[in-house]
């Protein structure tokens, strides 16, 4: 393929939608989120990932899984993680079989403010999708993500 490929070029005009898609959604439901629960997107996800956890086989995850999860590195995670500590949202505990492994679970406070926020986030979701509808750049994109129903494997 040469830098004028069509294929190249159309393929890096879908990836560059996909992005403004990402980005405009990601935007909308920040500012959502902080004018009505002083929480970023990134803190929304995190106290989400961490309130579905169990106490079955697996149901703990290890800072690695929970920063995938979140899409951040695992340095950024443990900051956040912190941060969210500090405020009451969550605590931090050795793991009782690996004294080597801590855990993080979202406190009652942050269940409480995650129940609150939710729909929020839901409704900042819904409102950029349904205004990325309207442009015909993107339109196919968000038909595509609301045909989407269950998490993508990592």
């Amino acid at each position: 393929m040469t830098a004028t490929d069509p294929a190249l070029t159309a393929l890096s005009q879908g990836w560059c939608a996909l992005s403004l898609l990402h980005g405009r959604i990601e935007a909308h439901i920040e500012r959502a989120l902080q004018a009505g629960h002083d929480l970023s997107v990134r803190e929304y996800s995190l106290l989400d990932v961490l309130s579905r956890q169990h106490d079955g086989d697996g149901g703990h995850l290890q800072m690695k899984q929970v920063a995938d999860a979140v899409v951040l590195s695992q340095s950024a995670t443990t900051r956040l993680v912190t941060r969210l500590e500090d405020r009451g949202l969550l605590e931090r505990y050795l793991c009782p079989t690996d004294r080597r492994g801590i855990y993080t679970n979202v406190t009652a406070a942050g269940l409480e403010l995650l129940d609150e926020a939710r729909p929020t986030n839901d409704a900042a979701l819904r409102e950029a999708l349904d205004e990325a509808a309207g442009n015909p750049d993107l339109a196919p994109l968000v038909r595509v993500v609301e045909t989407l129903r269950t998490p993508v494997p990592a």
